[in-house]
């Protein structure tokens, strides 16, 4: 299990869509409600930055004594952590980081082409100057960054990669795109954490391409690029994942 250490200076977690639609629960004392936050917004960031390991089994005791809480709001972080699937709970057994798998990987860059390619295509129907320069801005901010670079270049690199992939989609006109979207965002970057970047493949460059065929409006091209950008991402990680299983020899891409 991760030393508790891990946790200083993250970088600020990416918004929970899921509590949005999470509803009203059973009523419980304040401290109790923020303990199980803390946790659950401390082991969701752990979990998507590979700190806690895919496979990784999460007993209920040991990552209470990780956060420095109780047995309960780890009980109910985990439930919820779970209903978002990036904890598994298995009967009679506990609680797990999900593995990494190709099959997973694979449907879950199927799903996210069509869901966001169907939320580019609204963005574009629905394109106005104000969601034009979010773009631009966003691309500008993430071309000073660099995946390849020390670990502060890449954290940066996280944050702004998002940003420039939330912008493209943000003015499809429907929140609930928008959460189903971010949620794949979320399970993607477990994936995305394993790979290193191809010394072959222009991360930057691949974002401009993007930016200007969705500037220019033809839905079509637009859509084909994004498209195009996930695939050569998606055959780049399988690589990787069966490196990881021992394989294959890994070579440029």
């Amino acid at each position: 299990m991760s030393e508790a250490k891990s946790l200083v200076a993250e970088p600020p977690a990416a918004p929970d869509t899921m509590k949005r639609r999470a509803g009203r629960r059973p009523a419980t004392s304040p401290d109790k409600a923020t303990s199980a936050t803390l946790v659950h917004d401390k082991l969701r960031q752990d979990i998507l930055k590979g700190i806690v390991v895919p496979g990784q089994k999460l007993a209920i005791d040991a990552v209470a004594a990780m956060y420095g809480v109780g047995t309960n709001p780890v009980r109910e972080a985990l439930n919820r952590l779970s209903s978002e699937r990036l904890v598994d709970r298995q009967d009679q057994r506990g609680f797990f980081v999900p593995e990494i798998s190709l099959d997973s990987w694979r449907e879950l860059v199927k799903t996210r082409c069509w869901l966001e390619s169907t939320a580019l295509t609204e963005s574009i129907h629905n394109r106005d100057d104000r969601w034009e320069e979010t773009i631009v801005v966003a691309f500008h901010r993430l071309s000073k960054c660099s995946p390849t670079g020390d670990a502060q270049d890449r954290a940066g690199w996280e944050i702004h990669h998002r940003a420039f992939h939330v912008a493209l989609i943000a003015n499809c006109g429907s929140q609930w795109l928008m959460d189903f979207c971010e949620i794949l965002m979320d399970h993607a970057q477990r994936y995305i954490l394993i790979s290193a970047v191809s010394a072959n493949r222009s991360a930057i460059e691949e974002h401009r391409v993007i930016m200007e065929v969705v500037l220019q409006g033809d839905i079509a091209r637009a859509v084909a690029t994004l498209v195009e950008h996930y695939q050569r991402t998606l055959y780049h990680i399988e690589e990787q994942i069966r490196v990881l299983a021992g394989s294959v020899t890994p070579h440029a891409t």
